[in-house]
Order: structure tokens, then sequence, then C-alpha cells
């Protein structure tokens, strides 16, 4: 029995390694089949390519299920589960190492890919664009089951089997987040391969009507959902897990999901334009593919190991393979927009300055200045050390907060007044009737906010702006319920799309301000406590160290700090685990509250456990990112729910003569 039990086992990495195999062959196949029902307008030879998707992702479910079998069963057989998960690990720790490593999270990536898939197949409509949107998802497929299948395969067996692993990234089993933050990550990033795959397709067949960028918004929209929660609650495990009282640090992987934000954000507002005016047809075309193409350099940046952050892999053999996919995206789509360049040309004249559609551009400029310069950033010390051979070259939060706060400013400025304009263009008369009770508001709001001792420019701004944007929500709120004569419960059933885009709006004004008061006000102090001294004040509060203890533990021990801080108990730990050769890694005690945090983190034991030195911070409004985010899903979420309208759903598809009529 027992031999049969160890045969099962390691059977287990040649079953994933088998399903690996056997799904890049019906990839390959599925792409070939594509191109043939693309070219031939072969309608069989499309639908056998649909087919393939679905064997894709079976298998591919088949492999990510095997390793976590692998996982869960302690099979120190297959080197992935060796070198990254141990016997007495938590089960949860357990799942999350299958994302928690280079080649389990590229398997992650390459199933969420064929689930996308999946859905795309059975969603597609019947017309032109459907072998090439599924071609296209194809050759992302390609990729990344290629890389898995081989130089980065989660399967490669052991010869000397390990008692026990090595363990999990300590620095990734210190906080439950992530279990939830890399998982919303790629599901956000391995979305907007979707968007990528019908511009090529539209690029493709020549048919660069409305049609693609409608059935497009909605899939950007759910990855832009998830990004957008991906990256809050990538700043939440921060704050809970290294012990600095911050969210956010421009560190190069952040950074690097904060570029395909900005992109993809640009794109669900220029799409409007399109969609309503005919314009901004190029626009959209390159904002879907350099938001796809982003999402490759992130993973770049995360796994080739040339640039230092806590969030990035070791580096690996897949820095290169990368690299190259990244330039093969950029090549294809460089050159079919420029091939497709002529019909890319909008139909009506250019916006004009003082509209909504000049509005909407002026905010794209801003979205893709802000990435430009996010992306210089973070690419600047590799490209010194590169050139120069220095690797002492840094860019630090001052070079980012130089321009992210005027181009923040910025975007909030025109987020307000932008939907008030009317379409085509505004007289002066009118421009000024619009805008003038916003700048009411935010002239009145700043003046309160100077007299209550405020005095950042910064924050000013943004509770000026806030107060800009919240009256402008207001009123065309009150003016559609105004005309419609009913209540606002009907008119959200009658527009979701509209205003669950008003909610999102709502959702991250309350997030510009919690970064606003807690990036400018937040309070850091540090002192010694000893057991049973008198109190200590700090930062207008009291603290006292009731006691220290040790709390043994099957991957390591926790020493753990109980503090009253205001009469209040706070437990503040360090905790050490067996594979990290005894570094500590902080789990700071956090009070959250709706106008500021206090937070306690221990800094040093004394072993005897006589005293303790902590640091201790106060953040206002930073419960307001987490908060506000909430609100910004939601909003994506009820604009979801918005149906096609008909005049969409029976927009004239073809747009050139050399396009196939059917498929």
């Amino acid at each position: 029995m027992l031999n049969l039990i160890s045969f099962q086992a390691s059977a287990l990495g040649a079953l994933g390694q088998l399903a690996l195999l056997a799904a890049l062959a019906f990839t390959l196949g599925g792409t070939w089949l594509a191109a043939v029902g693309g070219l031939r307008a072969d309608t069989r030879a499309t639908e056998a390519a649909r087919r393939a998707v679905w064997a894709v992702f079976a298998l591919m479910s088949l492999a990510i299920l095997t390793l976590m079998a692998a996982l869960l069963r302690d099979d120190f057989s297959v080197r992935y589960v060796a070198e990254h998960s141990m016997r007495t690990s938590p089960t949860w720790v357990k799942v999350t190492s299958l994302w928690g490593a280079l080649q389990g999270s590229i398997l992650l990536w390459a199933w969420l890919l064929a689930a996308y898939a999946f859905v795309l197949s059975l969603t597609v409509r019947r017309d032109a664009l459907r072998p090439w949107s599924l071609g296209a998802m194809f050759v992302s497929l390609l990729f990344f089951v290629g890389v898995c299948a081989s130089i980065a395969s989660p399967f490669i067996p052991l010869a000397q089997i390990p008692a026990d692993g090595l363990g999990p990234n300590p620095a990734l089993q210190n906080h439950w987040m992530m279990a939830v933050h890399p998982v919303l990550l790629y599901l956000g990033f391995v979305g907007l391969s979707v968007p990528f795959a019908y511009a090529v397709a539209a690029l493709v067949t020549g048919r660069l009507s409305d049609h693609w960028v409608v059935v497009t918004r909605r899939w950007t929209l759910v990855a832009w959902a998830f990004l957008t929660a991906a990256i809050v609650a990538g700043g939440w495990w921060s704050y809970e897990t290294l012990g600095w009282g911050g969210y956010w640090a421009w560190d190069p992987v952040e950074n690097a999901s904060f570029i395909p934000w900005l992109l993809v954000t640009a794109f669900l507002h220029s799409v409007q334009i399109q969609e309503r005016r005919g314009l901004m047809r190029s626009w959209n075309v390159w904002l879907v593919v350099l938001a796809y193409a982003s999402t490759v350099l992130g993973t770049f940046l995360n796994r080739s190991g040339i640039v230092q952050s806590v969030h990035a892999f070791a580096g690996g053999p897949v820095g290169p393979v990368f690299l190259g996919f990244l330039a093969f995206l950029l090549v294809v789509g460089i050159a079919l927009a420029a091939w497709r360049a002529p019909h890319l040309r909008d139909e009506a004249d250019p916006p004009a300055p003082v509209s909504r559609e000049g509005a909407f551009l002026a905010g794209n400029w801003l979205f893709l200045v802000f990435a430009v310069m996010v992306l210089v950033g973070t690419l600047f010390p590799t490209l010194v050390e590169a050139v120069q051979g220095r690797r002492d070259a840094s860019v630090g939060p001052a070079f980012y907060n130089a321009f992210a706060i005027p181009l923040g400013l910025g975007l909030l400025l025109l987020m307000g007044g932008g939907p008030l304009l009317p379409w085509r263009r505004a007289d002066g008369q009118s421009f000024w009737r619009a805008l003038r009770p916003l700048l009411l508001a935010g002239l009145g709001a700043a003046l309160v906010a100077g007299l209550l001792g405020v005095r950042a420019w910064g924050v000013l701004g943004t509770m000026a702006l806030s107060a800009y944007n919240l009256v402008g929500l207001g009123l065309l709120t009150a003016r559609a319920v105004k005309q419609r004569g009913g209540g606002l419960a009907g008119l959200v059933r009658e527009q979701p799309r509209r205003y669950g885009a008003y909610l999102a709006h709502v959702g991250l004004i309350v997030v510009a301000l919690g970064i606003a008061f807690s990036g400018t006000y937040k309070r850091d102090a540090q002192a010694t406590l000893n057991v049973g001294a008198a109190p200590v004040k700090l930062l207008n509060e009291t603290l006292a160290l009731q006691g220290t203890r040790k709390d043994a533990r099957p991957y390591g021990q926790s020493a753990v700090a109980r503090v009253l801080i205001d009469g209040q108990p706070f437990e503040a730990r360090m905790n050490t685990y067996v594979q990290a050769g005894g570094t500590a890694f902080p789990a700071p005690a956090v009070r959250y509250g709706l106008l500021g945090d206090t937070y306690l983190v221990v800094t040093a034991f004394d072993p005897q456990g006589k005293w303790a030195s902590v640091r201790l911070i106060e953040s206002p409004l930073v419960s307001w990112i987490w908060w506000g985010t909430l609100i910004v899903v939601l909003g994506a979420g009820l604009t979801l729910l918005s149906p096609l309208s008909p005049r969409r759903a029976t927009a004239r598809v073809p747009t050139l003569r050399t396009a196939p009529a059917t498929d």
C-alpha cells in the first residue's frame, strides 16, 4: 500500500507535464485552424478552432489542479513543491504557494488566459472577427503554455526526494492578502488579452467601425475592475505586512501594474467618443495594443530579475523570452495599425477644445503622459546600469510626486467638468454657466479647508476638486431626475452604465482624498517601552508595555508585544520563519478608523522580554482608500449591467471591401 501511495504521488508531476504538452499541441492546432478559418472564410475550421479552445482550457485546468494536489499532498518529488512548500505550512499557505514563485505564477497566468479564451469562444459573434479574435488569443496561449511546458515547467521531477520542503517565501505568507492580490492582478492583466484580440481582428479584417469597441469595452471594464482592486489590494498587503505604515512606494513592480491601469482608464473614456461621434479610432487601437503590451512588460520586469523589488521573483530563464514576446506584440500591433492607418481616420472633424470630446481627449493626453513618465522612472535605473554599468542609480518618490500630483489634479478637473459640457462645441456663455457652480463649490471647500488648518497645496487642490466633482455629479443627476420626472432608482435601472460610471467617479474621489491626507499628514514616532514602567507619551497617545511573549508555530515563531494605547490593547508581532534564516517580518497591529488609523509595529525585542522598541504611525483617512476602491468596483459592476442599445447592436460592421462578409 505504501508503495502504491508513493507511486501515485510521484505520478502527479508526470500527469501535470503531460497535460501541459497536450495543451500545447491543441494550442498549435487551434492557431492553425483559426488562421485557416480567417483566410478562407471557412466556418468549419473556425468552429474546430473554437472547440480546440475548450480542450486547451480543460487540459490547463488539469495541470493547475495537479500542481495544487501536489502542494496539498506534500509531493516533494516535484521540484516546485520541494522548493516552495513544506509540510508544516498551513493549508492556505500551501494554496498560495501555487502562485508564490515563478513557474507556478506563469501556470496560473496561462490557466486564466485559457479561461478567458474559453469564455470568449462561448460569447464571440459569428462574424468576420470571430476566427481572428480566436487566433489572436491562441497566439498568446501559444506563448504562455509553451513557456509553462518548457523552460518554466512547475513539474520538473527530483531524483533525490527530500524529507521536507524549503518552504514558501516568508514575505508571501505573512498576511492572508497574498491569497487575493496576485489572483486579482492576473485577472486584470490577462483580461486585457481579449480587447487586444479584438483589436487585432478588427485591424486584420478592416472592420474598424464601432462594433469591435462596443464589445471590447465590456471585456476591458472587467479587466479594469480586477486591476483596480488588485493594485489597492497590493497596497493593503504592503500596509499590513512591511511595517512602514505606507501602501505605495513607486516600486518598479508597483509601477508595472499602474501603467496598464492608466492606459486602460484612458481607453474606457475615449471609447465613448468613438461610439458617440466616430472619433479617436486610432487612439483606441493604440491604447488597447499598448495596454496589453504593458502587462507583458510588467511580467518581464517581475520575472527577469533586472529590477530590485520586494514584489519581484528571482531572476530566471524566462526574462529574455518575455522580452521577445513583448517585442513581437509591439511589432505586430504597430505594423497592423500602420497598414490600416488610412482607414483609422475619424469620420467627423477634430473635436473642439471646449466640448465633451475635447475634455476626454485632454484627459487621454494626461493619462498617456502619466504612463510615459512612470515608465521612464521605472526603467531609468536599469538603462543607466546597462549603459554605464552603475548600480547606484535610483529614482525616488520625489521624482514621481513631482508630476503625479499636478497630473492627478488635472484629471480630477477634467473628470468633473467634462461630462457637463455639450458634445461638439460649447459657447462661452454655456461653458461658464455649466462650470460656475462647480468652481464655487471647489473654492468654498478650499476656503473651509484653509480655515481648518490645511496648508499643503496638493491637499487643498484635492479637497477643492473633490467638491467640484461631487457638485458636478449631483447636478447631472438632478437634471436627469427633473427631465425624467421620476426617482433616482428608476434612472439607475434605465441607465446603469451612466450611473455606474458616476458611482465609480465617487469612489475615485474618496480614494483621492485618502491618498492626499494620508500621504501628507502621516505622523511617525518611535520609542522604547519597558515592562511595568511609566507610560510614554507618543504622538498625543499614551503607550504602556504590558508584556511580551513568544508563540511557537510549526513554521517558526512569533514574538508578541502587548501594548496599551490610551487604554486599548494592541498586539504587534514579529514573525520569524524557519526557512528565512532568522530574518524577522513585522506584523503590525492596526486600529482602523473613519478619520484615521493608529498603526503600531515592533522594531526590536529584548531577549529577556523586559522591553520592546515600537514605532507608532498615525495616518489620517487612509481607510478611505480601501472603501473608495470598493465603491469603484461596485460602480464598474453596475456599469456592466447595461445592455447593448439597439443602435449599437445593429451597427454596420464592414468598412472595407477586402473584408469577408462572413467567416
